[in-house]
């Protein structure tokens, strides 16, 4: 399968890598331009890790050039790039396509739902609960994959499209996928936003300094105990919309094959058989530049209109906000237009099942 790839950091190199290694052909597209120069100029993209080799990825210098002829439409950007890549690639996307969001946050998908809407067209959009690889980018051409997930989870909007997205994920990646509900579940379910944030405030100066940490070594008992409180929270905000989703120790359990015991002790092991990775050395960080407006605000805000208690969220997020020296509510680029604030539960549920509603785009 043709297979446009939005977005060059590690992911997206690491998933060209793992789609020529299986026999597929990506189509790699940089936002910015930056990401592919030495591709573009003729060099090989070299992976190693999990699997090794070298690859030729075509190349494509613009959205429409990249989305134009391709099966599949795969978004590999952070958060804080996916409404300006979807509103780069929505006028190009046409019936008969799939895209998968790699991996979801803030319900992305319903804005690219909108976005398509006003033009009248739907494809499935397959959202994913986290990224099937985690992987260094090393350089313009060379890419370390350093895990290759077993499970993870997967929902499609809108539902009724739910098997033609779960077949593509699994022709593309593996019979590695579990279903979800809806993009609702797929934007909770990713437990990076609460243990980043744990990690970032429990270790601020060792990051502000620049100092060589290994992430789960530092994931001490009073940093896991942050971190399970706000997971307490992410998972109350998931149940009073009826999701069943997995609390952050079943997240390492399934990543690390490690005893489902208490969080600290699930890092302890983690640590004693892997060391790092290495934590950030800067404050210049997705721990926190992403996380908290794409995970954290949107979770504070989701259970504003479920009625739930996210008081800790709350005063992280204005916590983090007065260190920083940044507003991280105002931050997230995609709750303004998804206009959530005057939805009820219910018709939040019907959007993330359904997609935009008709006639309201």
């Amino acid at each position: 399968m043709k297979v446009a790839i939005l977005g060059t950091g590690g992911i997206g190199l690491a998933t060209a890598a793992w789609l020529a290694h299986h026999g597929h052909v990506p189509v790699l597209w940089s936002p910015s331009g930056a990401g592919t120069r030495e591709l573009a100029a003729g060099e090989s993209l070299r992976y190693s890790g999990k699997i090794e080799g070298e690859c030729r990825p075509e190349v494509a210098s613009s959205a429409a050039g990249a989305v134009a002829d391709a099966d599949v439409i795969l978004v590999a950007v952070p958060g804080n790039g996916h409404r300006t890549v979807m509103e780069a690639a929505a006028p190009h996307i046409r019936p008969g396509q799939v895209v998968i969001i790699n991996s979801l946050c803030s319900l992305s998908a319903l804005y690219l739902s909108r976005l398509l809407a006003e033009r009248g067209v739907e494809v499935p959009i397959a959202t994913w609960g986290t990224t099937v690889l985690t992987a260094r980018r090393r350089s313009g051409t060379e890419v370390a994959i350093m895990t290759v997930r077993t499970s993870l989870h997967v929902a499609t909007l809108p539902v009724s499209q739910a098997a033609v997205g779960l077949g593509i994920c699994r022709t593309l990646f593996g019979d590695r996928f579990i279903e979800q509900s809806d993009v609702l579940a797929t934007s909770l379910i990713n437990i990076n936003p609460v243990a980043h944030l744990g990690l970032a405030l429990g270790n601020l100066t060792r990051m502000e300094r620049g100092e060589n940490w290994p992430q789960y070594h530092y994931m001490t008992d009073s940093v896991s105990r942050l971190i399970t409180t706000l997971d307490h929270e992410r998972l109350a905000v998931a149940g009073a919309f009826a999701l069943t989703i997995h609390p952050i120790e079943e997240h390492f359990h399934r990543s690390f094959d490690v005893p489902m015991t208490d969080l600290a002790e699930i890092a302890r092991t983690i640590h004693a058989r892997r060391g790092g990775p290495p934590g950030p050395t800067s404050l210049d960080t997705r721990f926190i530049l992403e996380d908290v407006p794409y995970g954290l605000v949107f979770a504070e805000a989701v259970g504003r209109i479920a009625g739930v208690d996210t008081s800790v969220h709350s005063a992280a997020i204005t916590l983090v906000s007065a260190i920083w020296g940044r507003d991280f509510r105002a931050e997230n680029d995609l709750l303004p237009v998804l206009g959530l604030d005057g939805l009820s539960k219910d018709e939040l549920l019907q959007r993330a099942r359904h997609g935009w509603p008709a006639g309201k785009a």
